[in-house]
């Protein structure tokens, strides 16, 4: 959908303009992973309307394959407005116009079944189930789990070695403004249950399913998913697979605009799942991703390069939470100045973007086998 970002603070009764940008958590994703080198496939719909035209222009700008949006020539494509406070204050107003949207249309029908499970990961949003009766539909046929498997290996790790559905990542992101009744967040435990990787927020759990027993009691309700990642804002977060639990800090950051920051997190800890890092390094580059997220304006940010990112995340457990970032600190061209101890020094923006295919394909064999 477009978002309009107001030009200054205050109520939006009382901001005088906006800036368009674009949004939504999935296409956010897929933005992040391809701007890091992944590739990345968006599928959705929009309206054939000046507004789809220019949210497939700017996320196929980022170097994601958008060949399976679809144009719908009768609805419009999504639109939000918001006000430039943190989402967890009470002064934060949205204003959702989703209702009829394009992308409200989406079912087992109008999208492509084949093109959805034909990548290693398929990155899904609760957002999406609560846009329509169709939407959530598909959102249970995405996550029905399937117990048969295909026992051979193909030399490449082709078709024949691949399990019937991708690895599924569902984050929770809970929006209670676009749910009828309250009680239909329920729902979303349900979508999660059948996915592989979830992500969610402490404070997403206590508002959506009335958990207020922290981290544990998260994962107590959610065994199902092999890996569980419940982010606790400034505080870090806690990831759970088949192993053990793991809990990372997250590095202060000058806070710009608190609006996309969970997605950036979501793409940060895919990418290092992407290159079979351990589960705490993967927590790290989420905290890095969401932090270059923070210190930027709108809700799409220009990921780490690796080679920053692999740095970072090395770093022993004082010097982590030593670190303290502002805008720009993650974004370092050729030529910048070393910034300090316990901050990041010059990097290029190019270097290892993109891991070999073999590479990545071991890493997600692993992390099929371990879901």
């Amino acid at each position: 959908m477009v978002t309009f970002l107001p030009s200054r603070p205050g109520r939006l009764a009382d901001v005088p303009s906006f800036h368009r940008a674009i949004g939504g958590a999935e296409s956010n994703v897929a933005c992040a992973l391809a701007r890091a080198g992944h590739t990345a496939r968006w599928i959705s719909r929009v309206g054939a309307d000046g507004f789809g035209d220019h949210l497939v222009a700017a996320i196929a700008a980022s170097g994601v394959d958008v060949s399976h949006v679809r144009r719908d020539p009768h609805r419009p494509t999504g639109v939000y407005f918001r006000t430039a406070g943190d989402r967890g204050t009470e002064a934060h107003e949205v204003a959702y116009y989703r209702a009829g949207s394009a992308a409200s249309a989406m079912s087992v029908t109008t999208l492509d079944p084949a093109a959805i499970r034909s990548g290693r990961v398929l990155h899904l949003s609760g957002i999406t189930a609560a846009l329509s009766d169709d939407c959530l539909t598909l959102m249970h046929e995405v996550t029905k789990r399937h117990t048969k498997r295909h026992s051979g290996r193909g030399a490449s790790g082709g078709a024949s070695g691949r399990r019937r559905r991708p690895l599924v990542s569902f984050d929770v992101n809970h929006r209670p403004g676009l749910w009828r009744d309250p009680h239909d967040a329920r729902i979303l435990l349900d979508l999660a249950r059948g996915a592989d990787l979830v992500f969610v927020g402490e404070d997403e759990a206590a508002e959506a399913w009335g958990l207020t027993g922290g981290p544990d009691a998260i994962r107590a309700a959610l065994p199902e998913p092999g890996t569980l990642v419940v982010k606790r804002g400034a505080a870090g977060a806690v990831a759970y697979d088949s192993d053990g639990r793991y809990a990372q800090p997250a590095p202060r950051a000058e806070v710009v605009a608190a609006v996309g920051a969970g997605d950036a997190f979501a793409a940060g800890f895919l990418s290092a799942t992407f290159r079979g890092l351990p589960v705490p390094t993967r927590i790290r580059y989420g905290h890095l991703w969401a932090a270059a997220a923070l210190t930027v304006p709108g809700d799409l940010a220009a990921p780490p390069s690796p080679a920053l990112a692999d740095r970072l995340a090395a770093l022993d457990d004082t010097a982590w939470q030593r670190l303290h970032l502002g805008p720009g600190d993650l974004h370092l061209g050729p030529g910048r100045p070393d910034l300090g101890p316990g901050r990041p020094g010059q990097t290029t923006m190019a270097a290892e973007r993109q891991a070999k295919d073999q590479e990545v394909h071991q890493a997600m064999d692993q992390e099929v086998h371990r879901a």
